[in-house]
């Protein structure tokens, strides 16, 4: 827990310096029709930042900015065509990292088991208000089944499990780690264990496995060539940064993929990307939200005052993962935004930094 106080401690300053700055009123761009790359070739249309009327003199900038905080991978779509993509340093093996490398998500992934778990209610798998008890069993946590039945899919969905965030291991997803300290709904924690349960609750809900379903219903539609894989107790997806790419495409045209209809669901879709209770607003189903008067960062207990990047448009939804795995989505700008890399300082959520890199592009792209 040392570590998490210091976190919150170094968050504070940070928050508090960025409390007064606001977004520039943005501009609607005129209505694009969205491009949708091939799903059976890597085949991408591109558009020069020119002819988009960028400011190309800023781009070494944002270059410089990016490569010196260990990214890897740097991706920017405009309408659905790429208008940037970089890349430096080395992969895993020592070689050139390049296009087809691959890359983890870290926490960004989850943006995807929210997505999955929106196709399997929309499929009558599972209903989110539905126990997770009902998935997992009883004796899931170490609770009382009183406490335990509270908790439903829904709570896992929005960090409000109520589940004890003091434990060790957060990770930790035996029922002895997943003990009571508050009734669900009442608090919000950003912890792992009960996202990473949901996992069970899509493979015992639709009889698939879950990496089975997510290739059958995200990656087989939209081209994406994702795995995951688990590192200790955690579930963590792997690709290449143009697949991070496409699914944050998808997510820009409300789960539809060209003119297939992955997430059918609307109701689902808006609950997912918008405010989904009231204790940290900026956050919904698994996705951080720009815009909003206050926000709990992960190892925070309580909301603090400001919003999640200052810098970057408020219509703003992101996928955030440790060391800088983001995936951004701007209706706004009919954009995408694709970070991989290493950490670029010693926070294992560089806030920060995240806020930095959009204004490092804003002068890029004119806003």
């Amino acid at each position: 827990m040392k570590k998490s106080v210091l976190f919150c401690v170094l968050l504070i300053f940070v928050l508090v310096a960025c409390d007064n700055e606001k977004n520039d009123p943005v501009e609607p761009p005129e209505e694009q029709e969205l491009y949708f790359p091939p799903t059976t070739n890597n085949s991408w249309e591109t558009v020069l930042p020119e002819e988009l009327g960028w400011n190309t003199a800023a781009l070494d900038d944002l270059y410089s900015t990016l490569e010196s905080n260990g990214t890897r991978a740097f991706i920017v779509l405009q309408d659905g065509r790429i208008a940037l993509e970089k890349y430096w340093g080395d992969n895993f093996f020592g070689t050139a990292f390049t296009r087809e490398s691959h890359w983890y998500w870290a926490s960004a992934g989850k943006t995807i088991i929210s997505f999955l778990i929106g196709i399997a209610q929309q499929e009558g798998h599972l209903n989110i208000t539905d126990r997770t008890s009902d998935y997992l069993g009883a004796g899931w946590t170490s609770m009382e089944a009183g406490k335990e039945n509270l908790i439903t899919i829904r709570h896992q969905l929005s960090m409000t499990t109520g589940l004890d965030y003091t434990v060790d291991d957060l990770d930790c997803l035996d029922p002895e780690c997943l003990k009571y300290k508050a009734d669900a709904g009442q608090q919000w924690f950003y912890h792992n264990a009960p996202y990473t349960l949901l996992k069970d609750v899509i493979s015992a809900a639709t009889g698939v496995d879950y990496n089975l379903y997510c290739d059958q219903k995200l990656e087989a539609v939209t081209g994406m060539s994702g795995v995951w894989n688990f590192t200790g107790s955690n579930n963590v997806y792997w690709s290449k940064p143009r697949d991070m790419a496409r699914f944050g495409l998808l997510i820009l045209n409300k789960g539809k993929w060209d003119e297939t209809e992955i997430m059918s669901d609307s109701d689902y879709f808006v609950e997912m990307t918008s405010s989904s209770q009231s204790l940290n607003p900026a956050y919904g189903y698994l996705w951080w939200l720009n815009g909003k008067q206050k926000i709990v960062y992960p190892g925070l207990p309580i909301a603090i005052k400001g919003q999640l990047s200052p810098d970057a448009p408020a219509d703003l939804i992101v996928g955030a993962g440790k060391n800088g795995q983001f995936v951004d989505v701007v209706p706004s700008l009919n954009m995408v935004v694709v970070r991989m890399g290493e950490a670029p300082g010693d926070v294992a959520v560089p806030i920060e930094f995240h806020n930095e890199m959009w204004k490092k592009l804003n002068p890029v792209i004119g806003r």
